[in-house]
């Protein structure tokens, strides 16, 4: 559960980095998730859950 935490912890971290750093990256990231068809999107996000996941099980293993 602590690893869980600390995830999120380190999402909010890179999260905050963008809009801290360059608010106007993030400004044209969120233009650019709007134009983008919600199917790619949806694609988009499993990849990302799949690479997470394999990322995960390759250190933790």
């Amino acid at each position: 559960m602590s690893d869980l935490i600390v995830a999120l912890g380190l999402v909010l971290v890179i999260e905050g980095l963008i809009w801290a750093l360059s608010p106007d990256l993030g400004r044209r990231l969120l233009a650019t998730a709007v134009a983008t068809p919600e199917d790619t999107l949806r694609k988009a996000g499993w990849v990302a859950v799949a690479v997470g996941a394999l990322v995960v099980w390759m250190i933790r293993g």
